[in-house]
């Protein structure tokens, strides 16, 4: 059978027969499908044991991907499900393009500007690059960054990007890792642009002191300058702060206020992404790196554990090295990326990261410590072009330049979107990868989650799941605000004012149909507090958040009534027995209601669901809810609720279905306001 499955696998190599896997244990390998049939084989793939990478190759008859699968695995996979015209020896790595000369890189740029467009946009989004500035000398670059959009937090320091750290983000923040896109002859469109603020100086560091402070020099110096959709990313953290333990400090305290809209000249709320921050590898021994990576000593350096931040992490796809070298890829396919840091918390504070995007791999050999590899890093545009055009780049500042790039496309998608609500909806898209799964036991029980958050967060965003709703999956979106606090006539005291009930247009009879069939409901909430970093509010989430919402849905067969009498009873105690669902969720409260962005999510049949169709959000306390601040007046605060139904596999019509309630539902509203 092994023979077999072999030739079968030998008969669509193209690569030479020398570099066919030499036995059955994993591998890389370069899948060649056909365009009408890659939806499905990448689909149906993991489902046979095999890892997709992200990255696509598209040429004019072909995508390719790279598989990380067995031989077998992979033989029965093409069998099954069929679209595969070829196979091939994964070859271009970063390592190629860096190790060419000047003349040839200058070459791969010219060809790669030629494929490039950037069509006009009235209002396109930017990137905010926060970092050592952004060299406008490079041709992949220029386009996209205006002389006029680079600028500094202390006009002593210029522009100019010296240290090289900030181009690079530059060009992954465009391309994403430009290894995939001069390797293919697909034109390449950037709709959204590059602004640049220089935050750290040439020479020297800011003092810690004036960490938050210079971070909120830099936002104002750019807004007072355009009012513009900005993507704030900053890739700069600082070890002076640990161990705080997801505690706030005073730069992470700032970037709340800054998120939130209370910090800043102008008023208004900013998404802001922040690198988790990097390990060091003269640290690591011979043993497993996840233990050294989980040490409390290697804890998410400050800012990243900011409530409102997107925080970012990196896990790696790049296991493949040269063959005769004595070194292996540290980490597995699909796992954390050895540069990352974890969160050495798993309680109270905000799960961190919040997603992990590509940081690249390190190879270990006989002798410790494992070091980078051209092989097993990213490419990206280099500060000094035309002397350079690539270099290397890698840990959780390319990831997080990586997000900036998905998330910026997200919101140019829809734009009218709040920052709010397009961090919820990338972050939800997230989910991690068939190796991160493997650490697991067969039976999870919510415990058993905690590492998993703790390294990769909610896991790997899914730019194609939060763009686009499909037939047998579908996401409804809420913005609303509420008035969580009040005064009580009469007692005079503080009460949770307001609680927000949402029924939802659920497509019950597709639901109904399908009866047995397993469906997975995602349900994520998402607000900017405002902080309250006092010394006595450092041990308490409900003392340093303005405001705590969470969110409830109904049980099979509960009545809105008795929902609404459960929820009120739950909301004064949100700690107390009772108030964590156990019965449903799969993360549950100890996971789910921390920080200010809240995600669970139930899989359960699709008859049980159709009878789940209230949501409420409501208050819990929060430093707002004080007498003294109430008698000033009510404060109204944003939040976004997003509720995913995902069918999986099962061929239905989810989305159809609702999409014709709504309709209905907007025709009704629009008769009884004529």
């Amino acid at each position: 059978m092994a023979a077999i499955t072999e030739a079968g696998l030998r008969a669509l190599w193209r690569s030479p027969g020398e570099k066919f896997p030499e036995d059955n244990g994993p591998a890389d390998w370069e899948v060649w499908l056909d365009p009408d049939a890659a939806d499905g084989f990448i689909g149906q793939a993991p489902a046979f044991g095999i890892a997709i990478g992200e990255e696509r190759l598209h040429f004019p008859e072909d995508i390719v991907v790279i598989a990380h699968s067995t031989r077998d695995a992979l033989a029965s996979a093409i069998r099954r499900i069929g679209g595969v015209r070829a196979m091939a020896a994964p070859t271009v790595t970063a390592e190629f393009f860096d190790g060419m000369d000047v003349a040839e890189q200058a070459q791969w740029v010219d060809e790669l500007v030629q494929r490039t467009n950037f069509p006009p946009h009235p209002d396109p989004g930017y990137v905010t690059l926060m970092d050592t500035g952004i060299s406008r000398a490079h041709p992949l670059v220029q386009p996209a960054l205006s002389a006029a959009d680079r600028h500094s937090a202390n006009p002593a320091w210029g522009v100019e990007d010296v240290q090289g750290h900030g181009t690079q983000m530059a060009g992954l923040a465009l391309y994403g890792d430009l290894t995939a896109k001069l390797d293919q002859a697909d034109p390449v469109t950037i709709d959204h642009r590059l602004e640049s603020v220089k935050l750290l100086p040439d020479a020297g560091v800011n003092p810690h002191h004036l960490l938050g402070a210079v971070t909120r020099n830099a936002i104002n110096t750019v807004e007072q300058v355009h009012p513009r959709r900005r993507t704030f990313t900053m890739a700069a953290t600082t070890g002076e702060d640990t161990p705080h333990d997801g505690a706030p400090t005073s730069w992470s305290s700032e970037v709340d206020q800054l998120s939130a809209g209370v910090s800043g000249e102008i008023n208004t709320q900013r998404l802001m992404l922040v690198s988790a921050g990097n390990t060091d590898n003269f640290t690591f021994g011979a043993g497993d790196y996840l233990v050294r990576c989980d040490h409390d000593d290697n804890e998410i350096e400050s800012p990243a554990q900011a409530w409102n931040a997107l925080s970012v992490g990196a896990y790696t796809e790049k296991t493949q090295l040269p063959q005769g070298e004595a070194v292996a890829p540290l980490a597995p396919f699909g796992d954390l990326s050895p540069a990352s840091r974890t969160a050495s918390w798993s309680a109270t504070w905000p799960l961190k990261p919040d997603v992990v995007l590509e940081g690249g791999n390190w190879a270990a050999s006989a002798m410790p410590p494992p070091m980078r590899h051209g092989w097993l890093s990213l490419l990206s545009t280099h500060n000094n072009y035309p002397t350079r055009s690539f270099t290397f780049t890698y840990d959780t500042s390319a990831a997080t330049a990586l997000a900036a790039k998905g998330i910026t496309e997200l919101w140019s998608d829809y734009p009218a979107l709040w920052p709010e609500t397009v961090r919820g909806l990338y972050v939800s898209s997230a989910r991690w990868t068939q190796q991160m799964l493997s650490h697991l036991p067969a039976a999870p029980q919510k415990g058993d989650y905690a590492p998993l958050f703790q390294r990769y967060g909610y896991g790997v965003p899914d730019l194609r799941r939060a763009r686009r709703s499909a037939s047998n999956a579908l996401t409804l979106i809420v913005e609303d605000t509420i008035t969580p606090y009040g005064l009580s006539e009469k007692t005079g005291g503080d009460v949770h004012n307001e609680m927000k009930l949402f029924t939802l247009p659920w497509p019950v009879e597709a639901l109904r149909v399908l009866g047995n069939a397993q469906v997975t409901l995602r349900v994520t909430l998402s607000t900017f507090i405002a902080p309250n970093p006092s010394e006595a509010s450092r041990g308490s989430r409900y003392r340093y958040a303005s405001h705590n919402l969470r969110f409830k849905l109904n049980r099979a067969d509960e009545a809105e009534k008795q929902f609404m009498a459960r929820i009120s009873k739950l909301a004064e105690q949100p700690d107390g027995p009772g108030s964590a669902e156990v019965d449903i969720w799969e993360y549950g409260s100890d996971r789910r209601d921390v920080g200010s962005l809240h995600i669970d999510q139930l899989t359960c049949r699709a008859s049980d669901l159709a009878r789940r169709n209230l949501i409420a959000v409501h208050p819990v306390s929060g430093w707002w809810k004080s007498k003294a601040l109430l008698r000033n007046g009510l404060p109204t605060v944003r939040y976004a609720l997003i509720v995913e139904i995902d069918a999986e596999h099962v061929q239905t019509e989810l989305y159809a279905e609702v999409q014709t309630a709504i309709d209905a539902l907007v025709a009704a509203r629009a008769a009884v306001a004529v």
